[in-house]
This record gives structure tokens, sequence and C-alpha cells, in this order.
């Protein structure tokens, strides 16, 4: 087994491997590698737990601690997941949003477990970085006013129409 170089590690209450196994049911190039149970009793737990998975949510090497309930998750960290089309950022938002997540704006949403994810549409990203600040503006004025992100009005937006 090779240790990558760089991993992201996810502070959980007790929760990492459901969080895992969904994360990997869900999105491509993502699945469990390994769970791990503590070798002895911890505070807050008993040997045998699960002390930490390793999985990988869309090719990205992770790890879930479940370290207890002193931490929550925030916004200030998330995944950002590209989407090609509508029907690739509805499949991933409602997957997250209909398992007990919630919306948020501009294409943010949090999973049942508080981790945020960014659903965002190529056709977004594409227009906020246009070489054109008439078409960024738009793109960017039109995002502000939605939850999950409508490709076809960024997609009228970057038109100017």
């Amino acid at each position: 087994m090779t240790i990558p170089k760089n991993t992201i590690c996810l502070w959980f209450d007790k929760d990492a491997e459901a969080a895992a196994e969904f994360y990997a049911s869900v999105f491509p190039d993502s699945r469990v590698d390994a769970v791990r149970r503590a070798p002895g009793d911890f505070p807050g737990g008993k040997a045998g737990d699960v002390l930490t998975v390793d999985f990988t949510v869309c090719g990205i090497p992770c790890i879930g601690l479940n370290g207890g309930p002193e931490f929550q998750q925030s916004e200030a960290f998330s995944f950002q997941i590209a989407t090609d089309d509508q029907e690739e950022t509805d499949r991933y938002w409602d997957a997250i949003v209909g398992n007990g997540g919630e919306e948020s704006a501009c294409g943010w949403c949090k999973d049942r477990w508080g981790v945020s994810w960014q659903i965002t549409p190529r056709a977004l990203t594409e227009a906020m970085a246009a070489e054109d600040p008439g078409v960024s503006q738009r793109a960017f004025a039109a995002m502000l006013t939605m939850q999950r992100i409508d490709v076809a009005e960024i997609e009228r937006a970057v038109a100017g129409t």
C-alpha cells in the first residue's frame, strides 16, 4: 500500500464509514479503501469501534476520522465538483440534498454530515473566467440568484439574453 503524500482528513462525530460509503455510491472514481478499528478503548469509544476510514472522492484521497462531537464541519472546507451538464448537476445535488442534506446559495449544499459541496457546472466556471468582463458579470449576477445552478440560465446570461 502506498500512502499518498497529501490526504484530506475530515472529522466526523461517529459516521465516517457511512459518509464514505455514501460518497462512493454517488461520485465517479470514488470508493471506500479501508476501515480501521480502534485497537483499544479511547475517549468516547471502545476497542473495535471504527476509528478511521480511508476513502477516495473523485480521485482525491481522504480519511474520515471518527473524533467525536468536539469539532463540526464548516464552509471553510468544501468539495468542488465540476459537472458537464444539468443532468449531472441535478444528480449530485439531488443525491446530497435528498440524503438529509440542505441547500445553500450559488451552487453550494451540505450533506447530512455537514460537509459542504459546490456542485459547479463547467459552463459557470468558464463564464466566470471569460476575458469579456460583461460575460463574467452577467454569469455572476445570474449565479447570485440561484441555489442549485441552472445551466440554461447561465448560458442565457453569457449570451446576454
